[in-house]
């Protein structure tokens, strides 16, 4: 099937596979500079960050690094907790 091409219109699928790339190339990026944010003892080195950069607006990597940051915090406690995932019951609300 493709959308908004005339049957045998290969124009649509080569669109739709550079739009694909793109996000997996951004899927891609967002991972790496996660990853190195949670191993930070290593720093995050020049060319991630440039990668990071290509594919993401200064804004846009700023809220990815708050997210990934506010997930390591919640891990960091967790752990440190001996939480038990799925454990957690809100009071007033039986398992």
């Amino acid at each position: 099937m493709q959308l908004g091409a005339e049957a045998g219109d290969g124009g649509a699928v080569v669109a739709g596979e550079e739009a694909v790339d793109a996000a997996r190339d951004r899927e891609r990026a967002a991972l790496a500079w996660v990853e190195a944010l949670t191993h930070i003892g290593n720093g995050v080195p020049d060319d991630l960050y440039a990668e990071a950069r290509k594919e993401f607006s200064e804004k846009e990597l700023v809220d990815l690094t708050w997210a990934a940051a506010a997930i390591n915090v919640w891990n960091r406690v967790s752990i440190s907790m001996r939480a038990v995932p799925g454990s957690y019951q809100p009071k007033g609300h039986p398992a």
